[in-house]
């Protein structure tokens, strides 16, 4: 079969950003969703950038086509305040994590369709456990050829963007003792997980031909992988990043994300070659940064040396100012160094359930107030 990819002429971005509905009072998870869009809908400049998911319990909230940060940033903060409002009505609060600490699975209530319904239908039980959200952050890529090579080199930056956003250490009541728990879990769904390696677009759509032949999948949208081509867009996904819970730390993720990407396709358009690494790397590198988030040893080239990826992610940050400079994301990207110092989320939750006694709804109750207080 032959995939079209609606390349961009420019490095546009675009942000999906999941979130949670909490109780103000109990801090459990409330599958008020189609409430909350009666609500804030009408108050929002742009209501179709508020969007359902699989459960009841979730509200995504998506940008507009952007040319830079700062504008995908007021694009999202726009629509943020106007939920906010309409969960100020509904006594709910937006919680930014890749898990909810101590939610069941099975007092969540499955949103309407038929596409929900047939994905539960068929993965059963982990289907139900998808108690997670995350952040996918969309670049406009101009030459389909140059799509695939620049996904390879993304994966070689796989754990420096995980283990900043690793945002879910606690499941079930329990310290599972990773930094990233929805990274494990979410690869359990059929598609999903990282890429396969394919050298050219042949091979890509050879792939989705015998995916859709074989009833794997029904459209590409179901190729669920933590990177993805997204053709009908013109854009590569990145969707490795847990929940977030500040706009500031969102900000800097979407910055380093646009930088890389940005650095990658000019490098393989100008004839160079990023590093790629060999499979069994980027699936190490993965493990290592769910399990043991900024403190992973991760590797960085083909030779197998390792370094410890918040010391690779210092050196890579001074390398990509020139192009955050370009994009006009200069700050954005600054604060990934802030983001360091202050500690990851996955981080700051477990201080918050040290300094309790292990008090899980004081958890909740931290994420959403780094929330509130960002707006």
């Amino acid at each position: 079969m032959r995939i079209d990819f609606h390349a961009s002429s420019e490095p546009t971005l675009g942000v999906e950003w999941e979130l949670a509905l909490v109780d103000r009072r109990t801090r459990d998870l409330r599958n008020e969703a189609s409430h909350l869009f009666a609500r804030a809908r009408p108050r929002l400049p742009h209501p179709e950038r508020l969007h359902q998911e699989l459960l009841r319990n979730t509200v995504e909230i998506v940008t507009g086509i952007c040319h830079d940060v700062p504008e995908a940033m007021g694009d999202l903060r726009a629509t943020l305040e106007g939920v906010v409002r309409g969960c100020d009505e509904l006594d709910l609060d937006l919680f930014g994590a890749g898990t909810h600490p101590f939610a069941a699975w099975s007092g969540q209530q499955l949103s309407e369709g038929a596409r929900y319904e047939e994905l539960i239908n068929r993965t059963q039980w982990w289907g139900r456990q998808m108690l997670i959200w995350g952040v996918h952050v969309h670049v406009g890529l101009a030459d389909r050829a140059r799509v695939l090579p620049v996904l390879a080199g993304l994966l070689t930056y796989y754990p420096h963007l995980q283990a900043l956003s690793a945002s879910s250490p606690i499941w079930a009541g329990l310290d599972t003792g990773y930094a990233s728990n929805r990274a494990l879990m979410f690869q359990q769904l059929p598609t999903a997980g990282l890429p396969f390696a394919f050298e050219t677009w042949a091979e890509f759509e050879r792939f989705a031909s015998d995916q859709l032949t074989t009833g794997v999948i029904d459209d590409l949208s179901e190729i669920r992988w933590d990177v993805r081509p997204v053709p009908a867009l013109g854009t590569l996904e990145n969707r490795v990043c847990d929940g977030v819970s500040t706009v500031a730390d969102l900000g800097a993720l979407v910055a380093l994300t646009h930088c890389l990407v940005v650095d990658l396709d000019t490098r393989v358009a100008a004839g160079e070659s990023p590093v790629i690494l060999p499979p069994w790397h980027v699936q190490e590198n993965k493990w290592r940064s769910a399990r043991y988030g900024l403190d992973a040893i991760v590797i960085v080239d083909t030779d197998s040396a390792e370094r410890l990826v918040t010391d690779d992610l210092a050196d890579l940050l001074v390398r990509l100012e020139p192009i955050a400079a370009r994009l006009g994301c200069l700050p954005e990207l600054a604060s990934v160094a802030d983001l360091v110092a202050r500690g990851a989320s996955y981080q700051r939750q477990r201080a918050v359930a040290a300094a309790t006694g292990g008090d899980l709804v004081a958890v909740v109750d931290s994420v959403v107030q780094e929330l509130r207080g960002s707006l």
